[in-house]
């Protein structure tokens, strides 16, 4: 794989784990907060570690 497919395949996992994670918080907030709060999180941590790999892939295949 090259570059590019790297980086598609990285910023489709990025709005695809955004946009779950704002239709789960959305969905569970109203019976239980403190859970809708947790899966926002964690939906968050997952969208830094892809923005951590694309900056380290783009770093790294520069050829």
């Amino acid at each position: 794989m090259n570059k590019k497919a790297f980086t598609r395949v990285l910023i489709g996992l990025i709005l695809i784990t955004l946009v779950a994670t704002a239709i789960a918080y959305f969905a569970i907030k109203p019976d239980k907060p403190w859970l809708a709060f947790y899966v926002a999180c964690c939906g968050g941590v997952l969208v830094f570690n892809f923005l951590i790999s694309l900056f380290l892939v783009n770093k790294n295949l520069k050829k």
